[in-house]
């Protein structure tokens, strides 16, 4: 028992097997559509081509967080860099942020009083 857990703590924890993990209902843990409105909320979005923009932009316009996967642009070299300067223009038009994640994948933007910490937590070195 107490090998068990040194070797837990340490990382040298043995192979694992199919019926170590248990299957979670995700579903559980969503919140019901009918809550209390909150004053900002956290939208997803994809942009594949030029015309997804205003979208996303009007959302960090009235307040809200994106996160935008823009690796389908990753194709278009010149729909990407224009994407990604109209994207930046939002940020600094109301005084946000935005930061890349994933490899140039994703992309998050934040409305005023909300900045992105390039700090990262955990993982290693």
């Amino acid at each position: 028992m107490v090998k068990k857990l040194f070797d837990s703590i340490l990382g040298k924890s043995p192979a694992r097997n199919e019926e170590d993990y248990m299957e979670l209902d995700l579903a559980s843990y969503e919140g019901s559509s009918e809550e209390v409105p909150a004053s900002m909320y956290i939208k997803i979005a994809t942009i594949a081509d030029l015309k997804d923009t205003p979208r996303v932009k009007d959302e960090v316009y009235n307040g809200n967080i994106v996160i935008v996967d823009i690796g389908r642009l990753k194709m278009d070299k010149v729909t990407f860099e224009r994407v990604l300067k109209d994207l930046r223009d939002v940020a600094k038009d109301v005084n946000g942020d935005i930061v890349g994640l994933g490899e140039q994948k994703y992309v998050v933007i934040t409305p005023m009083s909300v900045k992105v910490s390039r700090e990262k937590i955990g993982g290693g070195l």
